[in-house]
């Protein structure tokens, strides 16, 4: 999947970390030398508010600089967007979307009439309140972005996601064990239909 330009789009509320979990995917690709961009949409949002974030990935450079219109990869962190947005807008007919929900996929794939397109759940919510303490599912979706793509290695997203949150979280080792533990697990539990 990586040989060619990758383009994924995150959907979540303001708190949520897309914005973040966008990031420290890019980080990691740089890390593996791969070319990345990763920026959100930026507006009035705020705490609870809609919110979008975007990945480009390739082995080349990227030439285009604009919004991702045409995902090949949509991450959904808050299943109540399902519906209130169009979470699949764009999305390739053979295109993956990976939500964050307690639902079984047969069950969210009817709602969603996804028509081939490839449907991956994970309880991100739980395991960020199980391993963080918090409702924060961005870092298990990264996991899950990673096993279900294999765009970057596991070993490579977990060492640079560590030197990240370790800049930022020095003093909170029990945030950033939990952090890893979360992508650890989401990687780990993530499920298709």
């Amino acid at each position: 999947m990586a040989a060619k330009l990758t383009e994924i789009r995150w959907h979540g509320r303001g708190g949520q970390g897309a914005k973040t979990a966008a990031l420290l995917f890019g980080d990691a690709a740089l890390a593996e030398g791969k070319y990345i961009q990763a920026f959100p949409e930026y507006g009035p949002e705020r705490t609870g508010a809609p919110v979008q974030s975007f990945n480009r990935i390739s082995d080349r450079p990227i030439t285009i600089h604009s919004q991702v219109k045409s995902p090949d990869v949509v991450v959904v962190l808050d299943p109540t967007l399902i519906g209130p947005v169009d979470v699949t807008a764009g999305l390739a007919p053979d295109g993956i979307i990976i939500v964050n929900t307690n639902q079984p996929a047969s069950v969210l794939k009817e709602k969603m009439h996804l028509n081939g397109r490839r449907l991956f759940v994970i309880d991100a919510s739980k395991i960020a309140r199980e391993t963080i303490g918090r409702d924060i599912p961005n870092t298990p979706m990264l996991g899950a972005l990673v096993r279900v793509t294999g765009l970057l290695s596991y070993e490579t997203v977990m060492d640079d996601t560590r030197k990240k949150i370790e800049e930022k979280f020095k003093n909170k080792p029990e945030v950033i064990e939990g952090n890893l533990k979360a992508i650890e697990r989401a990687y780990n539990e993530i499920q298709s239909e």
